[in-house]
């Protein structure tokens, strides 16, 4: 694995001292990333032991050796802690009334000096869990009564807080007890492979499995959305519409899984306190064998149990493909066209290399078809989210809006670039195109906008900048790599940087991402994320531009569209309030504290309460009256896949899930939150008024489609 990376790794770093010694910090920091479980001498021991010594064991046969050492003083560690956090949850005697104060996050702070001061650390810390569950509780106690809702039966469920915290140590101690040699393999051989950079990973024989079903955007499966309980045990929050679970019949929201057997006639394995991604691996098998599932219904009797048996098929993850919506003005002018806005969600750019059975470019060009038949006047394109995926589904899409002509360049660790093309001749969209990005659009999703935005094509809104990872990733199996007597059944995958990504006008989009031409306030503002925020991360520089013809700059009017959306964005409440939430976030996390006394923490919620109390009162004033206003001026049409082919669109019906049954949340009744008018947030109605802007500059004979109150 290390000569796949010295060979073929983007940066040419060299497997030396300097190399071992930030392997060894990492690995460290992955363990204990909180600096809580090791002491200072602990630290200084193994640093003596290792620091300059992995780069000369890694080619060895014992390669593994120091990994399995460090991880094992880790779990004595865990061990310890556990034990000692049980002893003092057992007591039940904390007070919350000191005035001490711990750290929120100790990624930068040094690690506990002796024995003793990690067990006062730990005190701290067990005391801060305790009091945290506390204060839940008198929240959720105190919102029913004023909401006159009954959440008794939720509280009986879910244990007091002592219980509570006891349950989730337990948790912790048995995770890290059940890791397994491929396990601390994975952990040590993805530490070596992000020391290189941070998108450069090693994935298990299981995870690789994994990468290329998100990669299709499909599975085989049972078709269920499982999350893991304090108790153990795996509760279905989701049945996919028309899946396996869903036709077998028998599976039901909020049963409980507590054994798998993954063949039906096997035996059966006991998966409570079994990490979700292995009870995942036990689930899932090939197609048309079958699993057996061990159920405690939701609404059985204590302790009753039965089996489901259901035949494992392809599922296709619907809800994270391509999807649109359609704005139709509702006007009162005869002889008037309506205006149409189109809404195109593109969550990831997704492709089945094996039997091409998904394909992003292909469900976006369908889509654009059928909005160019509904004759829609505009488009926002939502990246928002979206991490990237197949650069070729990308080059594709992107020539769909402009044509022919190069999309991206891409330079090697030789210094030799590429230059990539889109695959049309001629565009399918040729009207005004917003694209809405956020900092969390990454990858392909920074090429697209990129593209867009050097082509003069679109108007870029949303955060300040996208994530700002401009490098290529290869997967390499490391079985290729084996001489044919060593064992390669379990081998996974290397996945290397080996090129860097360029706009066609030069710059990286590595570290800068792709800037916001309209920016939004967003509580990202106050979050450390993105690519420069990464350990490792490449540095970004520039290349010559590629030769391409850039439209017309003037037809995009962003100095006009900029004033306008300035205007009704400092007019907004919604936006205030998240410039006011952006500033408390920024002072809190620069504080990095949180206090361990009850009554400076009830203090702290009672004003947070009070602040939520008058937003929830205007904004329910507010939503009411934009309600109405909306109704009286657009429709709104959903444009999934399967009604492409739909004589007419159906309206768009609010919080209607057509791909997925889903759990409701223990705590849902308690949420008197008023949901947005039209379900369009702040930031989605605010990119729809900015195109509707363009499209009515572009053509200023049509009226507006939306309300801007």
């Amino acid at each position: 694995m290390v000569i796949i990376l010295q060979n073929g790794h983007y940066a040419k770093l060299s497997f030396d001292d300097d190399m071992s010694k930030r392997i060894l910090e990492d690995y460290i920091d992955f363990l204990d990333p909180q600096h809580i479980y090791f002491t200072q001498p602990q630290i200084a021991e193994i640093s003596e032991r290792y620091a300059t010594e992995l780069d000369n064991v890694v080619f060895k046969a014992g390669a593994m050796k120091p990994a399995k050492e460090i991880f094992n003083l880790f779990l004595t560690r865990v061990e310890k802690h556990v034990e000692y956090s049980l002893s003092l949850l057992d007591k039940k005697d904390f007070t919350f009334s000191s005035n001490a104060e711990i750290l929120l996050d100790r990624e930068d702070a040094r690690w506990p000096s002796s024995d003793k001061a990690a067990e006062n650390l730990w005190a701290l810390h067990i005391e801060e869990a305790v009091l945290a569950e506390v204060l839940r509780r008198e929240s959720i106690e105190q919102r029913a009564t004023e909401l006159n809702k009954e959440i008794s039966s939720y509280l009986k469920t879910n244990s007091e807080p002592y219980s509570k915290v006891r349950k989730r140590y337990e948790r912790i101690l048995r995770t890290y007890r059940e890791s397994d040699d491929e396990d601390i393999a994975n952990y040590f051989l993805s530490t070596i492979a992000s020391a290189y950079d941070p998108h450069s990973d090693y994935y298990s024989k299981r995870e690789t499995d994994e990468f290329r079903s998100s990669i299709a955007n499909s599975l085989v499966g049972i078709g269920a959305l499982l999350s893991s309980e304090d108790d153990g045990a795996t509760k279905i929050k989701g049945i996919v519409i028309n899946g396996p679970a869903y036709k077998q019949g028998e599976l039901k929201l909020n049963d409980r899984i507590v054994g798998v057997a993954p063949l039906a006639d096997g035996d059966m394995v006991d998966i409570l306190y079994m990490p979700l991604n292995k009870v995942v691996s036990n689930i899932r098998g090939k197609k048309n064998t079958k699993v057996t599932l061990k159920i405690e219904p939701a609404n059985g009797a204590p302790g009753e149990t039965k089996l489901i048996t259901i035949s494992r098929e392809t599922v296709e993850l619907k809800e994270q493909m391509a999807s649109a919506e359609i704005f139709q003005l509702l006007t009162t002018q005869e002889n008037l066209k309506p205006r149409k806005l189109g809404w195109l969600k593109i969550p990831s750019f997704y492709k089945d290399f094996q039997e091409d059975k998904t394909s992003v470019a292909r469900d976006v060009k369908a889509i654009l078809e059928r909005m160019e038949h509904e004759d829609i006047d505009g488009l926002v394109i939502d990246l928002q989210g979206n991490g990237g995926g197949s650069l070729d589904e990308v080059q594709k899409i992107i020539g769909y809006f402009i044509g022919s002509g190069p999309v991206v360049q891409i330079k090697d660790s030789l210094g030799q670039i590429n230059e990539k093309g889109s695959y049309s001749k001629n565009p399918i969209f040729t009207k005004p195109v917003v694209v809405h990005v956020d900092k969390t659009s990454a990858s392909a999703s920074e090429i697209l906008a990129a593209a867009l935005q050097d082509y003069k094509r679109a108007v870029i809104v949303g955060d300040e900048s996208t994530f700002g990872k401009g490098t290529v990733q290869t997967p390499m199996e490391i079985k290729r790599f084996l001489k044919w007597y060593q064992d390669s059944e379990r081998a996974g995958t290397i996945k290397a940087t080996i090129q860097k990504f360029y706009r066609i006008s030069g710059g990286s989009t590595q570290l800068k991402g792709v800037e916001s031409d309209i920016v939004f306030p967003s509580l990202a503002q106050a979050l450390e994320i993105g690519e420069r925020y990464a350990k490792h991360a490449l540095e970004y520089d520039q290349i010559s531009p590629a030769p391409y013809k850039a439209m017309d700059e003037e037809k995009l009017f962003k100095k006009a569209l900029s004033l306008k959306s300035k205007k009704r964005i400092n007019t907004n409440p919604d936006f205030e309030y998240i410039k006011e939430d952006v500033l408390k976030a920024q002072s809190r996390l620069q504080e990095n504290k949180i206090s361990l006394n009850i009554d400076n923490r009830r203090r702290e919620i009672a004003e947070s309460k009070k602040i939520r109390k008058q937003r929830i009162k205007e904004q329910t004033l507010r939503y009411a009256s934009l309600q109405e206003d909306d109704l009286k001026t657009f429709k709104v049409f959903r444009l999934n896949l399967e009604d492409l082919e739909a004589n007419e669109l159906p309206i768009l019906e609010k919080d209607v899930d057509t791909y997925m049954q889903r759990a409701k949340e223990a705590l849902e009744d308690l949420d008197d939150t008023p949901d947005y008018p039209s379900n369009l947030s702040p930031s989605k109605r605010e990119a729809l008024l900015i195109l509707s802007d363009l499209v009515e500059m572009s053509n200023p004979l049509k009226e507006n489609v939306l309300n801007e109150d």
